[in-house]
């Protein structure tokens, strides 16, 4: 089973019912047909065909249906090492008492997970848990499932269970994507975690199983409204604690102290007292190896659920301390009065008891020994038997044992339950005991199978039984078909008002010692009338035989009654709460209301509070949806791959699987209320293809709701269907639409065809909608961007025209300032008369003139703002006056004047170059006043040594 391909079927059949859906139905079984007594002919018919018996996945495909064409193609289907197969409801899962590589991995739980149709693939515990994975939020309203595991003891329960587990919190915890990754992890980590801690402490090696369950639990899961794993919680049933203290011939104690003396270091074997050479009397067969023996993975469970180390300590030392009790002996006494001695090498070991369970040695001896006895308001002490000294050292082995079981259950379930409101529903794992029969049974045997009984009468009532009569109610044309009822059996053990319990109980009861042999006198006297029970009168062991669905079993009597006591002396559990082991003193305080009403708790049996509890557990199951595993032991020796004939139809024959076929081959599994069929399914109607039709899911009365059923009816089965093929899929009954699974199917596809059609259209007008909503935002976007941009060009605009008026106006003043300054810089004619020359004004000879002396040296001249005056010779002033800034310009370029005293060089503050009038004042006057000035085309370098032309010669000719 390594690929999809290898799983799936070539030709694939009804998982129920007798019809294939396939493009044209076509007719499997008639009803009639599978009910028949088939002949030997028939028989010998199908099995001449060896080759093609390994092809029936489902056994509803066999015709005829007979025990023995039943065990045939199971025993092909074994030989190939396929171990599953479909029985109608049920899928038989036979043991192959050997590991199958990649049968149970990972890749193939998913595959099977993300199957659109996982019925298509090969039969798989996978399917069944996949199933009631999706029947929780499925069809109709959601149920709570429940995967019911029977089977005898080694059928391989324990290991189907284990996968279940591991299924749900694999795909169940795979598509999270609201928590957190190690939420996830956390959450189904310590779920899985529970298995291996609750199986080293609750299984043991037995003569059917190396690993089987003595003790029966019920596991839910717990899911969320999006079908994830949130949490789990455990419930037990009757822990076999008797196995502490007695283990029966060739089996052992429980998987944990044969862990502890194979696992532990040499610190923890110092700290538990424990050398390696201890023999412990409670360890037998220690030289077995098993692979259940892992200590390393019992201490990494206990780490995953948050046990600390120091509780874990306590835990060790606690077992150890069972392990040394179990090694004390008693011998009687010389005197009689006087309580009994200790055997050689037991002080030792009780010693040690005492330091590991956290008590005094003298007062642990004291209370094994002596025992408390009120006479009225006094309390007397009465030295205990040899007998009694062995019963009450047991009895406080199996008291701290099964304490401590229960403390685990709780922690692991304060580790692992989610809160109340966190989860909606959940899928619920059901592994109990096996049925068994050993040579000798007692009260632990009885008890495991009167739950197998139960069980087996659940399936009965809830599909053998109660299938038929709804057939029969409803309308349909129906033939019973006879099954074996184990109603009279459990009348039996637990009815009313006589049955083997209420005697067990009131034996109990009553004040006085145990009397097996008046215990079967009262038995044969009250139950000798009824079928189920009977008698060895040969026999001198008081006993009685019990006819089980299963099988005959022998009960011995001796010592039942004191087991269903199961005494707790007072003076025990007041010396453990005094424990100075806090583990221990925890798990014993709660227990101190119970010593003073002890008189009133020993009327509550063992068989009571089992009872109780498992009328508790069938309640819960009968409001779940059941999903059956029969796992089937292919033969009694556990060897790999060995089919035994006999021992395999047994179990067939004993678990009704059948006459499960000839009713699931010729019925009708699934069956739905006419209002809830018409509400899911009245879509069909109105989205087919023929047309439209008007369903109405909401009309009242059985009439209108047939009518509109069978309106739908029409349109799926729209193709050429006879009236017999419509009958073996589906009928209207008079309150419930019964279909096959194919039936189902066919409409299940109809109607995710229509919800594919309406989610694209809804798809489509979404897709459109938005692209409109898109195209009208980018244009909102389009126009509030235009906007925006004009009024910040706008006020770009402002800016800039304020900017240019600032600099318009600053330069109209600045002309106005330099026009201002040249005019009061130009004179007449007149105005150079030396002696009528007006003074200046200070202004103007501040900025505008300067006065040249001679110097030795060529000086620059500079003059603010534009006025400038050369000369040769102090007494010669020459001003510059400009009317234009071009003209003063080229003046002041073109200006570089020779002197026979030096060179001046001509600057201004405001521009390198540049002067626009000039006036010189020789002995004559010369005054020189241009609009264009002629400079322009003058010599801008003119040489030093060669002669002076141009302007500059007629300019200062007579200076010169």
């Amino acid at each position: 089973m390594s690929s999809s391909t290898d799983r799936r079927n070539v030709a694939v059949g009804p998982r129920n019912g007798g019809a294939a859906v396939k493009g044209v139905i076509q007719k499997v079984h008639s009803p009639n047909q599978s009910l028949n007594d088939p002949s030997e002919e028939d028989v010998q018919a199908f099995l001449i065909d060896k080759d093609q018996l390994h092809t029936f996945d489902d056994l509803t495909k066999v015709n005829p249906v007979t025990p023995t064409t039943v065990l045939k193609c199971l025993q092909a289907r074994y030989s190939l090492k396929v171990f599953y197969t479909h029985a109608g409801c049920t899928l038989v899962a036979l043991n192959p008492f050997q590991p199958i590589p990649d049968l149970y991995s990972v890749d193939v739980m998913r595959e099977y997970h993300c199957a659109s149709q996982p019925q298509e693939f090969k039969p798989h515990i996978f399917i069944v848990a996949e199933e009631a994975y999706r029947n929780v939020q499925g069809q109709l309203e959601p149920v709570n499932q429940s995967l019911v595991v029977s089977g005898e003891s080694g059928a391989g329960k324990t290991w189907t269970s284990r996968c279940l587990m591991k299924y749900y919190a694999t795909v169940a915890a795979s598509s999270s994507a609201n928590r957190s990754q190690d939420t996830v992890e956390r959450i189904e980590k310590r779920v899985l975690d529970s298995n291996p801690l609750m199986e080293a402490f609750g299984n043991a090696c037995t003569l059917r199983n190396n690993n089987s369950s003595r003790f029966g639990k019920y596991i839910q899961l717990q899911l969320d409204r999006g079908q994830l794993l949130v949490g789990a919680s455990v419930q037990t049933y009757l822990l076999e604690k008797t196995r502490v203290a007695c283990q029966p011939a060739n089996e052992r104690n429980f998987h944990i102290f044969y862990q502890m003396m194979k696992g532990a270091t040499d610190e923890q074997r110092k700290d538990w007292k424990m050398p390696h050479n201890q023999c412990f009397l409670w360890l037998p067969n220690c030289e077995k190896q098993i692979e259940e023996d892992s200590f390393h993975e019992t201490v990494e469970a206990m780490v995953h659920l948050g046990i600390n180390p120091e509780s874990q300590r306590q835990i060790f030392r606690i077992l150890a301390g069972i392990l040394h009790l179990g090694n004390v002996s008693f011998c009687s006494s010389t005197n009689e009065a006087q309580p009994c001695d200790l055997v050689e090498h037991s002080e030792d070991f009780l010693r040690r008891a005492g330091e590991l369970l956290g008590v005094p040695a003298e007062e642990l001896h004291r209370c094994l020994r002596v025992r408390t006895l009120k006479a009225g308001k006094q309390n007397v002490l009465k030295p205990c038997s040899q007998a009694e000294c062995g019963v009450r050292r047991d009895c406080m082995a199996k008291l701290i044992y099964g304490q401590l079981f229960e403390w685990l259950v709780t922690f692991i379930n304060s580790c692992i339950c989610a809160d109340q409101s966190k989860w909606c529903n959940f899928i619920g794992v059901l592994d109990v005991y096996g049925f068994e029969c050993f040579q000798i049974n007692n009260l632990e045997q009885l008890c495991i199978n009167y739950v197998n009984e139960k069980l087996q009468q659940h399936f009965v009532a809830h599909y053998l039984r109660a299938q038929q009569e709804e057939y029969v109610l409803e309308g349909l044309e129906w033939s019973f078909v006879k099954y074996q009822d184990n109603q009279s059996c459990l009348d039996l053990l637990e009815g009313s008002p006589i049955s083997v319990f209420s005697l067990l109980n009131e034996e109990s009861r009553l004040n006085r010692a145990s009397d097996s042999k008046a215990l079967k006198g009262r038995l044969e006297k009250e139950l000798g009338g009824n079928g189920n029970i009977c008698w060895d009168k040969f026999s001198k062991v008081p006993h009685f035989t019990v006819t089980h669905y299963a099988g005959k079993v022998s009960y011995q009597l001796e010592g039942m009654v004191e087991k269903n006591k199961d005494p707790v002396p007072p003076e025990l559990i007041g010396l453990l709460q005094k424990s100075d082991n806090l583990l221990l003193h925890e798990i014993f305080s709660d227990k101190e209301s119970e010593i003073p009403n002890n008189k009133g708790l020993s009327k509550v049996t063992v068989v009571s509070k089992f009872k109780n509890s498992l009328e508790n557990l069938m309640k819960l199951l009968l409001t779940t949806a059941p999903h059956y595993t029969r796992c089937i032991k292919p033969n009694s020796d556990c060897r790999p791959l060995t089919f035994k004939n006999k021992e395999v139809i047994s179990q067939l024959e004993a678990c009704g699987i059948v006459e499960t076929i000839h009713i699931s081959a010729a019925g009708f599994p699934i069956r739905i209320p006419l209002k809830s069929f018409l509400q899911r399914y009245e879509l069909i109607g109105k989205y087919s293809a023929s047309g439209r039709l008007d369903v109405d899911s909401d009309a009242d009365g059985t009439n209108i709701l047939q009518q509109e059923v069978e309106k739908l009816l029409k349109v799926v089965l729209q193709h050429n269907v006879s009236c017999d093929e419509r009958r073996s899929l589906v009928h209207c009954g008079r309150t419930k639409v019964f279909l096959t699974q194919p039936m189902l199917d066919l409409l299940e596809d109809h109607r995710k065809k229509i919800l594919s059609r309406c989610a694209f259209t809804i798809q489509c007008c979404w897709l459109r909608y938005q692209r409109r909503r898109h195209l009208a935002r980018r244009q909102s976007a389009t126009l509030i961007q235009a906007a925006v941009r004009s009024w910040l060009v706008r006020k770009q605009i402002q800016r800039w025209n304020g900017a240019a008026t600032v600099i318009q106006n600053s330069w109209k003043k600045w002309r106005a300032l330099l026009k201002s300054l040249a005019e009061a810089e130009l004179d007449d004619a007149r105005d150079l008369v030396e002696e009528d020359t007006p003074a200046l004004n200070p202004v103007v000879r501040e900025r505008g003139s300067v006065q040249l002396s001679s110097f030795q040296e060529p000086v620059p001249v500079r003059g603010w703002p534009m006025g400038l005056a050369l000369a040769s010779a102090p007494s010669i002033t020459v001003s510059l006056t400009a009317t234009g800034f071009q003209k003063m310009i080229s003046v002041m370029t073109s200006l570089n004047l020779p002197s026979r005293r030096g060179e001046y060089k001509v600057a201004t503050n405001q521009y390198k170059q540049g002067l626009a009038s000039i006036r010189a004042q020789p002995r004559g006057s010369v005054k020189l006043h241009y609009q264009r000035s002629p400079l322009l085309y003058a010599d801008m370098q003119p040489d030093l040594k060669s002669d002076v032309t141009g302007f500059n010669e007629i300019l200062l000719e007579k200076t010169l």
